[in-house]
């Protein structure tokens, strides 16, 4: 699979770095040439300084040739722009948005956006971990803790 990854963050390295060990050709793309020290010695992809919600660095990265783009940056808004635009304008099949505003992640995933609210995993897993009780899923975390922060808000 041929996948570009915004963001060489800790989460985005490691990613890109296990994808590519795993034989997947992988493209990851960050603002700062310095965050590529992050990726192993024996990282076989390419990488690419640039942008996300830039047309120009995506086509840089290959987009429009990716099957898979993640958005790992840590910016919600740049995060839901660039995947936005991967879906849109560069037709790629698969996009996922790390979202860590609970609410955000819940609109944008009824918008048709797949994103992974890391808030509400941790938030969950941590709770289930204190109250020893067995983990969920990924879409039970999202969705319970999307809809207590909405009401602790006033929006539902």
């Amino acid at each position: 699979m041929k996948v570009v990854i915004l963001g060489c963050g800790r989460m985005g390295s490691t990613i890109a770095a296990n994808m590519s060990r795993n034989g997947h050709d992988i493209t990851i793309m960050d603002q700062d040439p310095g965050a590529f020290r992050r990726l192993p010695r024996d990282f076989a992809g390419k990488k690419v300084v640039g942008n996300g919600i830039d047309a120009d660095a995506l086509r840089k990265a290959n987009l429009e040739s990716a099957d898979a783009f993640i958005a790992l940056t840590n910016g919600d808004n740049r995060n839901i722009m660039s995947v936005q635009i991967a879906k849109v304008q560069f037709k790629v099949p698969k996009v996922l948005a790390r979202i860590y505003d609970p609410i955000r992640a819940a609109a944008y995933a009824e918008m048709g956006i797949e994103t992974i609210c890391t808030t509400c995993i941790g938030a969950g897993i941590i709770q289930d971990r204190m109250e020893n009780k067995d983990y969920s899923s990924v879409e039970q975390y999202c969705s319970l803790y999307a809809t207590q922060c909405a009401e602790d808000l006033g929006d539902v």
